[in-house]
């Protein structure tokens, strides 16, 4: 899917990547070995994801909305509940007996979040936020996923400065992992 415009568009966009990824795991029988491949990638998908978001979003969800501590910090919850979720599957094989029970809370939990952000946050934000400060947010969103982690990091601090200082050294990290181990790449 094309990825551009402003912060809204781009995080709607990563949604449907997402709902995308979860109908092919969904599509597969009960242990087959491409669940797990395509659970490496929705967690790869949702962690670069949410890590942009808590850089960029929620300090503009703070600064522009009414309520805008309250939303984030529920925003930011839901984030800590998924990642330990995530981090739980990441030992997970595909037929192991709490695999399919994680991908489904997984699913659970990120479908809820997503309708959260999509019928509530965004329409507040877009009618808080200008334009131009919504298209600067895109952009720096884009770039914040490119350095992002692509593993869960439960422990890892989610709101900035610190957030900002130790996601690219740990995006680093984890993207040569992933290479060395081939992790969230189709055979």
């Amino acid at each position: 899917m094309g990825h551009g415009g402003n912060v809204i568009d781009e995080l709607v966009t990563d949604h449907r990547e997402v709902e995308e990824m979860f109908g092919k795991i969904e599509g597969l029988p009960s242990g087959h070995k491409d669940r797990k491949t395509y659970a490496d990638q929705v967690t790869i998908e949702l962690v670069r994801h949410s890590v942009a978001e808590e850089a960029y979003l929620y300090p503009a969800v703070r600064e522009h909305v009414a309520n805008g501590d309250a939303l984030a910090d529920q925003e930011l919850q839901d984030h800590a509940t998924a990642e330990r979720i995530m981090k739980d599957l990441e030992g997970c094989d595909p037929g192991d007996a709490d695999f399919d029970r994680l991908m489904g809370m997984l699913m659970s939990e990120i479908r809820s979040h997503i309708a959260d952000e999509e019928g509530n946050l965004f329409p507040a934000l877009r009618q808080a936020c200008p334009m131009d400060t919504l298209n600067e947010l895109g952009e720096k969103v884009r770039k914040a996923k490119k350095t992002a982690p692509t593993r869960p990091h439960p422990a890892a601090p989610d709101k900035p400065p610190a957030n900002k200082l130790l996601a690219p050294g740990t995006g680093m990290i984890d993207r040569l992992r992933d290479a060395l181990t081939g992790r969230g790449k189709s055979e």
